[in-house]
């Protein structure tokens, strides 16, 4: 009797080395900025130092959020070293996921086996959004640990939230490198949009809350729909939620339309 999801199974198995070397790089960074919080946030001399940054650069940084612990962890892990981590991670398995394969001509010799290519496209990015949802859990439970000693006193209820937003926008990143990949073929061009996805938001986030003249980026920015309400301290949007995760779904079905409307080659 035929495995149920092999493609699925096959793509976790492949890549639990680089699932692990994530979890490894974002239980690090976690625990290198974290437990600062005692030493350096809620103090004087902290808001002091925020007040002699540039105001663009504070902004930009979402630096201004860090005097509280919500907002600290917000800036520093969700907001940066854990969005960067998660986002090459997602972007990725993504580009890979067919883009990498056709190159390698491995798609062909998988479509040989009575593989069809939405079952390629669906399976593949169900084991993006595991292993997503893997790392995000690790996060959570991580975070959740050093709530107490490191004196972040954050809500579990706004965490769960945030950490929700924070595996949605990596998914987003990851869609968009395996819906490029399946529409050209190149694994190159499913890293260049799902990088785009990541780097854009990032950019026009932090444009745009520099002045009232291009608050409009805002609205073009994924980072901004998922942290502009600083979900950290005030808890998740979950129209934002909804709406990265409908678009995600969106990229998955068109790269399954695009891969089935196409020539496989090498």
């Amino acid at each position: 009797m035929p495995r149920p999801l092999p493609l699925f199974t096959k793509a976790l198995t492949d890549s639990w080395r680089s699932t692990v070397a994530w979890a490894v790089g974002l239980t690090g960074a976690i625990m290198l900025y974290l437990p600062l919080y005692p030493s350096i946030g809620g103090s004087a001399q902290m808001q002091q130092m925020i007040d002699a940054l540039p105001q663009g650069m504070t902004k930009a940084l979402n630096y201004d959020q860090i005097a509280t612990g919500p907002g600290y962890t917000q800036a520093t892990l969700f907001g940066l070293i854990g969005f960067l981590l998660m986002s090459m991670a997602s972007v990725g398995w993504g580009a890979a996921a067919v883009g990498g394969d056709e190159e390698s001509g491995l798609l062909e010799l998988t479509l040989a086996h009575s593989v069809t290519r939405v079952q390629v496209v669906l399976e593949r990015a169900l084991a993006i959004l595991v292993r997503i949802v893997l790392l995000a859990a690790l996060v959570f439970v991580l975070v959740l640990v050093l709530n107490g000693p490191a004196k972040l006193e954050i809500d579990v209820g706004h965490l769960f939230g945030a950490v929700l937003l924070f595996a949605a926008l990596a998914l987003l990143s990851g869609t968009a490198a395996l819906f490029a990949g399946a529409l050209t073929g190149r694994k190159v061009y499913g890293v260049a949009a799902g990088a785009a996805v990541a780097v854009l938001g990032y950019v026009f986030n932090a444009v745009g809350r520099q002045s009232p003249d291009v608050e409009w980026l805002l609205n073009l920015s994924p980072y901004h729909w998922a942290y502009g309400n600083s979900p950290v301290s005030n808890g998740a949007d979950w129209g934002a939620v909804t709406g990265l995760l409908c678009i995600s779904a969106a990229l998955v079905a068109l790269g399954t339309l695009a891969l089935q409307r196409r020539d496989v080659g090498v």
